[in-house]
């Protein structure tokens, strides 16, 4: 004989067995989920933002230009600067507001798309710097999730891979 004796099997599954599933499916679901989740998340401020900044297509609001040039300072190393060439900054700004959080939707270029929200952010904690804790931090915490996440399997970026597998180079495997 050996060791302790066992319990005796039973048709019916453990309560812990019933937990684990349960978990699993929790898992699976919430996974298939978060990813577009902080997609949108992340994309809704800015595209909103984008939206406000525009006069008809590509012409930017007299609003927009006036906030770059005369509203809008960097607060670095204790000082208080203008934006450098604020019509150009305004422009990219403006663009970038629409296209990221666009291409963060459907899913498509997705880390790059979160990347770029993330220099933004960081560029717009240099110019309203009280705003980190309420809206930078969350952001900048989104876009980083993002990143390393990637967009997941509702996504064209996953589509794309579907469609055309990445190939392993000739002599290496």
């Amino acid at each position: 004989m050996s060791g302790a004796a066992r319990p005796p099997a039973t048709s019916r599954p453990s309560i812990w067995h019933g937990l684990c599933q349960s978990t699993d499916l929790l898992v699976r679901l919430a996974g298939s989920v978060a990813r577009p989740v902080l997609r949108v998340a992340l994309a809704v401020p800015f595209f909103r933002s984008g939206l406000t900044r525009w006069d008809g297509f590509l012409s930017l609001a007299p609003s927009a230009e006036y906030l770059f040039e005369e509203e809008f300072k960097l607060h670095l190393f204790g000082g208080v600067f203008d934006i450098p060439a604020p019509l150009v900054v305004a422009h990219l700004t403006s663009l970038a507001e629409i296209t990221l959080p666009v291409l963060l939707v459907i899913g498509l270029a997705t880390r790059f798309a979160a990347l770029g929200l993330l220099a933004m952010v960081g560029v717009i904690q240099l110019v309203v710097p009280d705003g980190w804790a309420n809206f930078h931090l969350p952001w900048a915490a989104l876009a980083i999730a993002i990143v390393a996440l990637g967009a997941g399997p509702l996504s064209l970026d996953a589509l794309i891979l579907r469609l055309w597998p990445r190939r392993t180079p000739v002599g290496q495997s």
